[in-house]
């Protein structure tokens, strides 16, 4: 089992100042709301509809992929919340050069899982803020590697309903099923938002976030100014 190293007291630390201060995060995850409440931030929650299937023409890369709907929902939240810093998130698993995303029901999510396991895979999330400074994006990349998983254990697991609404059929804080072994990267980014990258978004978009992204090991971040 592996635990995200944290501040001395247990939570990760945040101050969000600036001249547009109201945030809103456009997911409906609830694992993304509690790592940024959890960093002391305020926010409104407003998941968006935007579709999450592949655009061969536009999404070459995994990364591309997550940019760009990361990218799709903060713009759609920010055209309904004006003024409003708004952020988009999307999380995806990539396995033998495939993108994995949400298993489609039961039986997706127990292959996935067993193709997962004794082996690594890597983890993008890409992150994209939409601020009155500016737009900005970026991804963070983690490489996780799965233990070696039994069939029963699996089949629990699928049975409790936990993997269903994750990319990858699993979540990396889910106990006591506990899946990685290890990891070499952000833990929070497996979780759904690595606030390393989430911190450097927001100062590039005029604003101060400050956060000890203490569980952290090597990051791989990558950041840039959208059109």
């Amino acid at each position: 089992m592996i635990e995200p190293v944290t501040p001395s007291d247990g939570q990760p630390r945040g101050a969000l100042t600036g001249n547009a201060t109201h945030l809103v995060l456009a997911s409906g995850s609830p694992r993304r709301a509690e790592i940024l409440a959890s960093a002391g931030l305020r926010m409104d929650v407003l998941p968006t509809d935007t579709p999450e299937h592949r655009l061969p023409d536009r999404d070459a890369t995994p990364e591309a992929w997550a940019l760009r709907l990361a990218s799709d929902k903060a713009a759609s939240a920010a055209r309904t919340m004006p003024g409003a810093v708004t952020l988009g998130a999307d999380t995806i698993v990539v396995i033998d050069g495939e993108a994995l995303g949400k298993p489609s029901g039961p039986d997706d999510a127990t292959a996935t899982l067993r193709r997962l396991r004794n082996r690594p895979h890597r983890v993008v999330t890409a992150v994209a803020v939409d601020g009155l400074a500016g737009k900005w994006s970026g991804w963070s990349a983690t490489d996780v590697w799965i233990r070696d998983m039994t069939d029963r254990e699996i089949a629990e697991y699928v049975a409790s309903g936990l993997p269903l609404d994750k990319a990858g059929s699993y979540g990396i804080q889910d106990r006591p099923f506990n899946p990685a072994e290890r990891i070499n990267g952000c833990y929070l980014n497996v979780v759904g938002l690595p606030m390393c990258l989430t911190s450097d978004l927001f100062q590039l978009a005029g604003l101060s976030l400050h956060v000890e992204c203490a569980d952290c090991s090597e990051p791989v971040n990558t950041v840039a100014a959208q059109p």
